[in-house]
């Protein structure tokens, strides 16, 4: 079916410095339409800290529907779902939540309205922003929506980003391309596991992806097929698409005094007053 993992994947942890590493999954659920249990049992077996999911639910009691998928991966919900227009954010409880947002990108006339799901977290001491996305199948509306993930990342002022989703977009592509261009598409940093994310049946392109910022180490990247508790008929039977599991790194901000007064103090260390 596909290749298998080759090498064991770091284990989440927080490091002494406080930097994290974790373990992040990007899947396309297909509204969990298929099945559930073997969906569950998936990303359960990956042990993820974020997952990343495109087509949630959206339609008659999606919330409820996507407690329960978390609730049955041992998550909870993070963000997202239909009001996102499908990507929605899941984590443990090992993630503390700062802020979550959901934004709808514009409607182009006879097409799928697309959009995100954002939060910024922490994990250890590191201050992460999250973006899952599930991008345009029409070409130009792809590239520009593209666009608009770089700038959406770029506003959330955090100082290490991930993005995980659908491209719809084989890493040749323009649209994968300008991704790969200002981010790093995780799976060629470091390769792990399997490459092919579409379709379980048949794995015969790669148009699901990780891209996080430049600071953040990639420890491995790839479908996480052999993975101890990920079965391979569990991976065919979930949904239609593979899931793209990534271990990283995040470092912890530098210590205060390497970068400045501590917050609520002037420039000289002195408590700022009125």
């Amino acid at each position: 079916m596909v290749t298998s993992a080759t090498r064991p994947l770091p284990n989440s942890r927080t490091e002494p410095d406080g930097s994290a590493v974790i373990r992040v999954l990007g899947y396309n659920i297909r509204s969990m339409r298929d099945d559930e249990d073997a969906l569950a049992r998936v990303i359960r077996g990956c042990r993820p800290d974020l997952v990343f999911v495109q087509e949630a639910p959206r339609f008659f009691r999606w919330r409820k529907h996507l407690a329960r998928l978390a609730a049955k991966s041992g998550l909870v919900v993070l963000g997202g779902g239909a009001t996102a227009a499908g990507p929605a954010l899941l984590c443990s409880l090992r993630v503390r939540a700062e802020r979550t947002e959901d934004v709808l990108l514009p409607l182009t006339p006879g097409l799928h309205r697309r959009g995100f799901a954002t939060a910024v977290v922490r994990i250890g001491a590191a201050r992460i922003g999250l973006l899952s996305c599930h991008l345009s199948l029409r070409a130009d509306e792809r590239h520009s929506q593209a666009g608009m993930l770089l700038d959406r990342l770029a506003a959330m002022d955090v100082p290490h980003a991930i993005a995980a989703g659908d491209v719809n977009e084989r890493p040749g592509g323009r649209s994968f391309r300008r991704l790969a261009a200002a981010l790093r598409d995780a799976r060629a940093v470091s390769p792990w596991g399997g490459e092919y994310t579409s379709t379980p049946a048949d794995p015969h392109q790669r148009i699901d992806a990780v891209f996080v910022t430049p600071g953040i180490e990639v420890l491995g990247c790839g479908v996480p097929a052999g993975l101890p508790g990920v079965g391979e008929a569990d991976l065919e039977a979930a949904t239609d698409h593979l899931p793209v599991l990534a271990a990283l790194r995040v470092p912890a901000p530098p210590p205060a005094s390497a970068t400045g007064p501590a917050p609520g103090q002037g420039p000289h260390g002195h408590a700022r007053t009125g």
